[in-house]
């Protein structure tokens, strides 16, 4: 009785079955799977050839593996069903019951991918902070998010944290992003040929973006880790060209700056607190 019952379902699942469409699908998919890598390489090669675009770029690679994914699924049931009233139902029926089954959190992730590619908080190219991560995203998919820090990692986070955690972008889909430098400078120093000094070590250095302003801020603030004591704190607030050089651009100011300070002997607060303790 079992048998036969297990028959006469393997019988009704094979009458909504075009098997003279399984090659075609099967050719469909393996086109797919080119076509989404042959356009991912294109528009990033493309991107790389033209800076100003390659966020743009990443964007449309993001929009278009979307529509390719979705298009083939369409094709492939296309082809390997028999379409009719009767097989809609059925297999609905079917999908519904494995959905029922499946993970909450994946199909929560995959809905999710499909809202931030629409909602866009932030965007594939964009420089985001996120759970205590910090870096670019590479990649919105189906299910997660991709991104690399600066020590070139790369991290992967399921699409539904998104949804319930506040995320911060740095550049907001613009090539340029602002970057910040904190220097500690003693109270008794020449602060204002210290904030002459950042202002010319932030625009003399090759990743600055002249299209934004710079600006160097004061005040005084606790010196970190020194046990209540304070200093003036400079702070510069510039925009780097491409996000990408974020790091090169704060090392090359840092390095500017501290030769400086050297030549016009401007010591900083970590140099005065440690002459205080070795003295």
């Amino acid at each position: 009785m079992e048998l036969a019952f297990l028959s006469g379902k393997n019988a009704d699942i094979l009458k909504f079955i075009n098997l003279n469409g399984l090659i075609p699908a099967l050719f469909i998919f393996v086109a797919a799977i080119f076509l989404l890598r042959i356009t991912s390489q294109s528009l990033d090669a493309l991107g790389e050839q033209i800076p100003t675009r390659r966020l743009l770029l990443k964007q449309i690679s993001v929009i278009t593996r979307f529509v390719l994914v979705a298009l083939a699924f369409v094709l492939i049931v296309i082809s390997v069903l028999e379409l009719s009233g009767e097989s809609f139902s059925f297999f609905g029926g079917l999908i519904l019951f494995g959905f029922s089954f499946a993970s909450r959190d994946l199909i929560a992730s995959l809905m999710a991918g499909l809202i931030l590619l629409f909602d866009r908080p932030f965007q594939v190219g964009d420089r985001i902070s996120f759970a205590g991560h910090y870096g670019e995203v590479i990649e919105i998919g189906l299910r997660s998010v991709r991104m690399i820090d600066l020590d070139d990692n790369q991290i992967s986070i399921p699409n539904n944290q998104f949804l319930n955690s506040p995320v911060s972008s740095a550049n907001a889909g613009q090539l340029d992003q602002m970057c910040v430098f904190h220097f500690y400078i003693g109270c008794k120093e020449d602060f204002r040929l210290a904030e002459q000094i950042v202002y010319e070590a932030v625009a003399a250095s090759r990743y600055v973006y002249w299209g934004k302003p710079i600006f160097v801020l004061m005040k005084e603030s606790p010196v970190p880790h020194g046990a209540g004591r304070f200093a003036v704190l400079l702070t510069a607030k510039a925009y780097v060209i491409d996000g990408r050089y974020e790091a090169e651009f704060g090392s090359d100011v840092h390095k500017r700056v501290k030769e400086a300070f050297q030549d016009y002997k401007v010591q900083t607060a970590g140099e005065l607190e440690w002459r205080r303790m070795h003295l």
